[in-house]
C-alpha cells in the first residue's frame, strides 16, 4: 500500500497542469511558469482549502489565467537551463551566498502533523500550513482517513492495531463535530446583522477548535514553501538527519522535485564530502546528546511541578539597556559612554526617549526599531500541541521542543464539557496514550503519530522584546485559540511582573487580555464578508 494516494486528473487537466507543475502525481512539487502572484495568491487559499493545490489551481484559478501561449510548455520534464556559471561560482568555488538568489515555490502534501514541524524549521523561509480551524477532518483522501500510514507500522504486528485505533479517533472527531455545531448554534444564536456565511463559518471555526484536540499528529496536512536554494538546502541536510523515517523519504522527494528546478544549487546535499557529512554530524551529535541525556535523567524521573508558562531568562537591567539602544543610533560617541549617561538619567528622562522612540502606535502593525532586539526572555511552556503548532510559526525566536508524549497529560476543552461530551473525548485520549505505548519500544520515533493533538508537550521560546511585541500581540487577539491565546497573556504578564519591565510591556499596548469571546472567528468573518461585499 503506498504512503501517498495519488490524485486523478482528466486528460485534459492533465494537459494544463504539466505546464506549471513538475509532477502530476507526487505529493511534493514545484510551481514554475506563473505569475509570482499567482503563486502567492495560490499558497494564500491553499491553508484554507481541503483541496490538494493543483485541484484548487483547476478549479479555482486556471479561468481567470491566460494559459494560450504556454501551450508547448511541459514543466514535468524539468527546466533547461544554462548553469556553467553557477557550477563555477557555487559549486566550485563554494559561494553560498548565490544560492540566496533563486527561489521556489514547493507544494508539500499528506505531510504528518510531526513531518510539518521538521519542513518548518528553517528561519529564512516562508510557509502555510493547512489550517484545522478551516478544514473538516471527517473527509477521506482516496477512501481513507487523512492519517500517514507509516510502512514500517503497517508492516508489524502493531499494523491492524495502529490503523484501527486511528481510525476509531478520526470516526470520534467525526461524529462530534455535528454535535458541537448544533451547541454552538444554540448557544450563540445567530445576530440579525450577520449573513448565513459570516455565522456559518464562525461556528464551524468554534467546533474545530474545540475538537482538534482528538486528531492524533499522523494528522495529514498540507504545507506551501518558499525559499531560497540555500534555505532549501539546509532544510534537506537536516531531513536526511533525522529520527523520523517520513522525514528522511520526503526529503529524497523533494530533493528530486527540486533538481527540475534549480539543480546546481544542490548538488552538494548528496556527495559523501559534503552533504553526506554534514547530515551525518547533525545525526550524530543528537544521538550523543540524547544518550548522554538518557542517563542523566531517566524516563523514570518525574518532571518538577511547574506552571503552564515559565519566565526562566531576562535581563535585570534591561531599562537602561534599552533606553541605550534607543540612543545610540542618533549618537558620535561609543555605546559604553551612552550607557554611562543613560545611567544618570530620571525615569522621567528615560521615559521620554522611550516614547520620541516608539511614538505612537496607532495599530499593532507599526513596530517600533531594532532598539527593543536589545532584551531578551526564555521562556519555558507546557501546552497542548495544537497550541505549539501556532506557535511554533514564529520563527525568527528560538524555539526548541520535547519529544510529543501522552506523559504530561491533556486538555480538554470546557465546550466539550459543556456540550456534554467529556465521556467520548476522554476515551479517544485513553486509545491515543495505550496506543503511543504499544508503540513506544519498537517505533520511538514513530509513536507520536499516535498522540492526539490535545496532548500537553513542553518547550521553550526564547525572544527579544521586538519579537515579544509582535507575537503576544498577535496571538492574544480575541479571535485567536484560546489555548495560545492564554501562553500570550501569560507570557506578558511576567515580562511586566515578574521580570519587572514594565515600561516593555507597556510598549505592547496591543496585548489583549479581555476574556473569551464568545464566536472566536465572528468579527474577523465580518470583515472578511465587508471586503468581498466592496470588492
Amino acid at each position: 500500500m503506498s504512503v501517498y494516494v495519488p490524485e486523478e486528473f482528466s486528460p485534459e487537466e492533465g494537459d494544463v497542469l504539466r505546464r506549471y507543475f513538475t509532477n502530476l502525481d507526487g505529493p511534493v512539487f514545484a510551481l514554475v511558469n506563473l505569475p509570482e502572484v499567482v503563486k502567492g495568491a495560490l499558497f494564500a487559499r491553499y491553508s484554507r482549502s481541503s483541496k490538494s493545490l493543483r485541484r484548487l489551481f483547476l478549479d479555482e484559478f486556471v479561468g481567470e489565467l491566460d494559459i494560450s501561449g504556454d501551450a508547448t510548455i511541459d514543466a514535468t520534464v524539468g527546466l533547461r537551463r544554462a548553469e556553467e556559471l553557477y557550477d563555477r561560482v557555487f559549486f566550485e568555488y563554494g559561494d553560498d551566498s548565490v544560492a540566496q538568489l533563486g527561489g521556489v515555490h514547493l507544494a508539500c502534501e499528506q505531510a504528518s502533523n510531526l513531518l510539518t514541524k521538521v519542513l518548518e524549521w528553517g528561519r529564512l523561509m516562508a510557509y502555510l500550513e493547512q489550517s484545522t480551524r478551516y478544514i473538516a477532518y471527517d473527509s477521506r483522501l482516496g477512501g481513507r482517513y487523512r492519517y500517514l500510514r507509516d510502512p514500517a507500522i503497517l508492516g508489524s504486528p502493531l499494523g491492524t492495531r495502529y490503523v484501527g485505533d486511528m481510525d476509531r479517533l478520526f470516526d470520534t472527531y467525526a461524529s462530534l463535530v455535528p454535535r458541537l455545531q448544533d451547541f454552538f448554534r444554540e448557544r450563540f444564536p445567530k445576530e440579525p446583522g450577520d449573513s448565513d456565511l459570516v455565522y456559518r463559518q464562525a461556528v464551524r471555526a468554534k467546533a474545530f477548535d474545540a475538537l482538534r484536540g482528538i486528531l492524533p499528529a499522523a494528522s495529514l496536512s498540507n504545507v506551501g514553501i518558499y525559499g531560497t536554494g540555500q534555505g532549501y538546502e539546509q532544510l534537506l541536510l537536516r531531513m536526511r538527519a533525522h529520527p523520523l523515517p517520513e522525514a528522511r523519504s520526503y526529503a529524497d522527494l523533494m530533493l528530486g522535485e527540486l533538481r527540475k528546478v534549480i539543480p546546481s544549487f544542490l548538488k552538494r546535499v548528496d556527495l559523501d564530502d559534503r552533504g553526506v557529512a554534514w547530515s551525518t554530524y547533525l545525526a550524530s551529535t543528537r544521538t550523543a546528546t540524547e544518550e548522554l541525556a538518557e542517563r542523566l535523567f531517566p524516563v523514570d524521573v518525574a518532571p518538577d511541578a511547574a506552571p503552564g508558562v515559565t519566565l526562566t531568562s531576562f535581563d535585570p537591567d534591561a531599562e537602561v539597556r534599552l533606553v541605550t539602544a534607543m540612543l545610540y543610533p542618533s549618537t558620535h560617541v561609543p555605546e559604553a559612554q551612552v550607557e554611562r549617561r543613560v545611567r544618570e538619567m530620571t525615569t522621567a528622562e528615560r521615559m521620554e526617549v522611550v516614547h520620541a522612540y516608539v511614538g505612537d502606535r496607532s495599530n499593532r502593525r507599526h513596530k517600533p526599531g531594532r532598539a527593543l532586539e536589545r532584551l531578551s526572555y526564555r521562556f519555558d511552556v507546557l501546552a497542548d500541541y495544537g497550541a505549539f503548532r501556532d506557535l511554533q510559526r514564529h520563527r525568527m525566536l528560538t524555539v526548541e521542543w520535547q519529544a510529543l508524549s501522552p506523559r504530561h497529560g491533556y486538555t480538554r476543552p470546557e465546550a466539550v464539557d459543556l456540550a456534554g461530551h467529556a465521556a467520548e473525548f476522554d476515551d479517544a485520549m485513553g486509545r491515543s496514550a495505550e496506543l503511543h505505548d504499544a508503540l513506544l519500544d519498537r517505533f520511538p520515533a514513530q509513536a507520536p503519530y499516535a498522540t492526539c493533538l490535545a496532548y500537553k508537550v513542553r518547550f521553550s521560546m526564547q525572544m527579544n522584546a521586538r519579537e515579544a511585541m509582535h507575537m503576544l500581540e498577535l496571538r492574544s487577539t480575541p479571535q485567536g485559540h484560546p489555548a495560545y491565546r492564554e501562553v500570550a497573556q501569560d507570557m506578558h504578564r511576567l515580562i511586566a511582573e515578574e521580570a519587572g519591565h514594565p515600561v516593555v510591556a507597556e510598549l505592547m499596548r496591543y496585548v489583549d487580555h479581555t476574556p473569551e469571546p464568545a464566536l472566536e472567528r465572528l468579527d474577523a468573518e465580518r470583515r472578511a464578508e465587508a471586503r468581498r461585499q466592496s470588492r
